[in-house]
């Protein structure tokens, strides 16, 4: 499967270089020109790298980056700009950039930084397998549910990522157009999202959450996972 990149750039000479770059790389990409359209595409759109100018029509890459670390904490983010200033690259950085190139920059450069950030963020993201939780153990590597009291309960794959993923968001509530876009590839808009509320029901089952104390429902908005 192809890797997909978010391009936010306001210049179309620059945002068609950079497209040119990363798809002769082998990334597949999405565009955007501007603060609003980035900023909505950037919240809900399946993609493993955003590369973010900062000066841009309707605001700028700052609050685009702001967003992102209060809905999507984690994107992986590289900015692009012609703004070298120490307090700009810092201030990206605070806000959850992972690098930060100047303008200009070559091909090779950019294919380079795209590629140790992809790598970096992977290995930061990798998961163990073993959690611990009030109910018990959860063993990822099995898909096996261990109770305190001996029992056990098996995973199906899908059952088994959902959790996984619920359980890495930290507590935050997740929606279901998240889960369908960022964890099974989906397209919200096309997928009946019941076949969703039927794998957190058999979840709840599996992990004697019949009250749906730890898998908790917010209503309008998605679910939070509480340890």
């Amino acid at each position: 499967m192809e890797t997909t990149l978010l391009v936010i750039e306001d210049d179309p000479a620059v945002r068609q270089g950079v497209v040119d770059a990363l798809e002769y790389g082998g990334y597949r990409t999405l565009q955007a020109s501007d603060a609003v359209s980035g900023l909505e595409m950037a919240l809900r759109a399946s993609y493993r790298l955003l590369l973010l100018d900062l000066v841009l029509p309707g605001g700028d890459g700052f609050g685009i980056l702001a967003e992102l670390r209060r809905k999507r904490p984690g994107q992986p983010v590289i900015i692009l700009s012609a703004r070298g200033e120490e307090d700009d690259r810092v201030r990206g950085l605070e806000l959850g950039a992972d690098d930060y190139v100047m303008k200009p920059f070559s091909v090779r450069e950019l294919l380079a930084r795209v590629e140790a950030v992809l790598r970096r963020t992977c290995e930061r993201a990798a998961p163990e397998d073993r959690r611990k939780w009030a109910g018990g153990l959860i063993d990822f590597s099995t898909g096996e549910v261990e109770f305190g009291d001996g029992g056990c309960e098996v995973l199906s794959d899908r059952e088994a990522s959902l959790l996984r993923y619920l359980m890495d968001a930290g507590g935050r509530v997740v929606s279901k157009e998240e889960i369908l876009r960022q964890l099974w590839g989906l397209d919200p808009a096309k997928v009946e999202t019941r076949t969703l509320d039927m794998h957190v029901m058999h979840l709840r089952t599996k992990l004697r959450d019949r009250s749906a104390e730890k898998l908790v429902t917010v209503r309008g908005k998605g679910w939070r996972f509480c340890r």
